[in-house]
């Protein structure tokens, strides 16, 4: 027996109940929008959790915000590419008024620092060859005398053009200020002397790369910014890799001391930096035709300082580090500075004093007068102690660093 009719219910008109969750009108358009609702659920569940994640991992956040602020201090303050108050040393062979008055004008160029006064030619090239100096102004024994009878003398000025950028602008601005330097003083009957060209002559003789070719500056470089980035990221994983793998347990339950285990890491990768150097000096020789005028031997030893001090930071990274991501970030965190405050991409003196300070801590900054030393220079251990002494130092440091902090894991 059917059930009776609903007598408020017009004859024909559908039963309500049937379109009680969706109404005819709205069926597809309502189910689009309840996908789409619950899409941006699940967006901001997704969301929410990053946001916790990145707080968590400090150090992550840390980088993403120290980074580009890194980037925007270095490029706005520390980078310039027209150099001043560049270390200077002058030979005055004539003690005159005019030479007094010549050294005087060479400060108040700004391009020239006058560090050193020097007493005899034989001090020139050790100068030169560490890198303390980038000019030697030597002015000749009877200068004024010279000057005076309209005799052109002719001033030295030896620059240290290994790295041609460096050393432009000061160039420029001595050639220009010859013309006017002595005008104040050529009165009465020296007046003649004081015409538009110079009174004497300056002649500049750039060492190590007269023609400033950029490759012979640019490819020495690249050994050592190459070195550092591969070591340190070998390095930088290698105890973290051991953590992620859960094999760090059966190493530490050895028989061995945290030393051992950090030179264990790194002497492998030595020998890997050891084959890489090679491989990138003989390009550089029979690629780029970049000469060695230096002592193989020498290049070889003071290298291989570098790739250890590079290695002793990497596997300090990865003692602090909690997983290879972050060590990775390290890694990048460390070598960003590295080129741009090392004066390879740009001159090291060109920088503020502070930028100067921090650039000098840095393993590449000393690898660079190094490698450019022996390469163009010739340049012996002797001449470069103080910065094979900087890198020693940086290593021994980096070196105790890690086994402390390696000493505070095992316990």
């Amino acid at each position: 027996m059917s059930a009776p009719e609903n007598p408020t219910r017009p004859r024909g008109e559908p039963h309500p109940a049937r379109f009680a969750c969706h109404p005819p009108h709205e069926g597809e358009g309502f189910r689009r929008f309840a996908r789409f609702r619950a899409s941006l659920g699940r967006l901001y569940a997704v969301f929410v959790k990053e946001l916790i994640q990145l707080r968590r991992d400090r150090l992550t956040f840390a980088t993403m915000i120290m980074i580009p602020v890194m980037q925007l201090i270095l490029f706005g303050f520390a980078i310039n590419s027209d150099p001043k108050h560049l270390p200077t040393a002058v030979l005055d062979n004539d003690h005159s008024a005019y030479s007094r008055l010549f050294i005087t004008a060479l400060k108040a160029t700004d391009y020239f620092d006058i560090d050193y006064s020097l007493s005899g030619p034989g001090q020139i090239d050790p100068l030169i060859l560490s890198g303390k100096v980038n000019f030697i102004v030597e002015i000749p024994q009877n200068f004024a005398r010279d000057l005076a009878r309209g005799e052109n003398p002719a001033v030295l000025v030896v620059a240290d053009a290994a790295d041609p950028t460096a050393v432009n602008g000061a160039a420029i601005a001595l050639t220009g200020m010859a013309a006017q330097v002595f005008n104040r003083e050529l009165l009465g009957p020296l007046q003649n002397l004081s015409a538009k060209a110079a009174p004497y002559e300056v002649r500049l003789q750039k060492r190590y790369n007269p023609a400033g070719e950029t490759r012979l500056n640019i490819v020495p470089g690249l050994v050592g910014t190459i070195l550092t980035l591969t070591m340190l990221i070998f390095t930088a994983l290698s105890v973290t890799r051991e953590i992620e793998r859960n094999t760090m347990e059966s190493l530490l339950a050895m028989p061995i001391n945290p030393v051992e285990i950090m030179l264990g890491k790194i002497l492998p990768y030595a020998m890997v930096g050891f084959f890489q150097m090679m491989l990138i000096a003989s390009a550089a020789r029979f690629i780029f035709n970049v000469p060695v005028v230096g002592n193989l031997g020498t290049f070889v030893l003071l290298t291989m300082l570098f790739i250890v001090a590079n290695l002793s930071v990497g596997y300090t990274f990865s003692t602090i580090a909690k997983n290879q991501l972050q060590a990775m970030q390290m890694s990048f965190f460390f070598f960003l500075p590295s080129i741009l405050l090392s004066g390879f991409m740009f001159p090291f003196r060109g920088m503020p004093d502070w930028a100067q300070d921090v650039g000098s801590i840095l393993p590449l900054t000393h690898y660079l007068r190094i490698v450019r030393g022996v390469m163009l220079k010739g340049a012996g251990v002797a001449d470069l102690a103080a910065d094979a002494g900087a890198l020693a130092a940086f290593t021994l440091a980096a070196m105790t660093v890690a086994v402390l902090r390696f000493r505070q894991t095992l316990d």
